[in-house]
């Protein structure tokens, strides 16, 4: 698996995350898909090899290892890391996608032209629901992976002894896991870091949102002191203009004059 073009993808996405995300892709980086590469492999490697039953009986041994271990836990959370690191391609494409109109746009108008976005990586419009969207998918994944872990082996726990008596076993036989403590602590390990995964991203939700409706709100309240303050403004100028008219339309009543006779 080319674990270089993963990495190169979320690198992308980080610049148009917020703090909330970049702590998310650190966390993805750090502890799982290192943790993954450098110990995951080497843990599980020898899981059939060194699985021992106690009996001879041809087939018995395949028959137990897969009813304990239907799917090996490194493919289960490389998909799992292929299904919650891919929805951050839909914004990258989302931002060219942008990019391409803005530019086209350009070359068909002018550059001194009106823009169609002040700036395209900025999560306002579309972009915000597709970044929105792709955190939803994030929660699903990982809540979903850590549910079927927990599914298919009953459990976090790796015991020490399990008794087997699947067919062809001519009997209950008892069957071994090798290392199963280190294999009980990394998959706490995975488990853990899937579940704060999981935490930051309902935060990154809250933050959006939460963002957005503050910026409405704002919007709202300044459109509203605008309004007022237009309807305040025209009260005081018809105030005034019905002044000056009244003093314009009151005639001018003149000096009554008297004649005055000599006698």
């Amino acid at each position: 698996m080319n674990w270089a073009f993963l990495q190169g993808l979320l690198s992308g996405v980080n610049k148009y995350s917020t703090a909330f995300g970049r702590v998310w892709l650190s966390i993805v980086f750090l502890f799982r898909v290192m943790v993954f590469v450098v110990a995951a492999e080497k843990v599980w490697g020898d899981e059939q090899k060194d699985f021992k039953c106690n009996t001879a009986q041809p087939g018995c041994h395949n028959v137990c290892y897969d009813h304990f271990f239907p799917v090996s836990h490194v493919r289960l959370w490389a998909l799992q890391l292929i299904f919650v690191t891919c929805p951050s391609l839909l914004v990258v494409m989302h931002v060219a996608y942008r990019e391409d109109r803005e530019r086209k746009h350009r070359l068909k108008y002018g550059e001194n032209c009106h823009r169609l976005y002040q700036n395209t990586g900025k999560k306002r419009g579309g972009l915000w629901w597709t970044y929105v969207l792709t955190l939803v998918f994030k929660i699903a994944v990982d809540a979903t992976f850590v549910y079927l872990l927990y599914h298919i082996y009953e459990g976090y726990d790796f015991p020490l002894l399990i008794k087997c008596e699947q067919k062809p076993c001519p009997n209950k036989v008892d069957c071994f896991i090798a290392r199963p403590t280190e294999k009980r602590i990394f998959t706490l390990f995975m488990v853990v870091t899937s579940l704060a995964c999981i935490l930051l991203s309902i935060f990154e939700i809250l933050y959006l949102v939460g963002k957005r409706c503050r910026e409405c709100f704002s919007a709202v309240h300044r459109s509203h002191r605008v309004m007022t303050n237009t309807m305040s403004s025209g009260s005081n100028l018809m105030g005034s203009n019905a002044i000056k008219m009244a003093g314009k339309d009151t005639p001018e009543t003149p000096a009554p004059s008297y004649s005055v006779a000599i006698s």
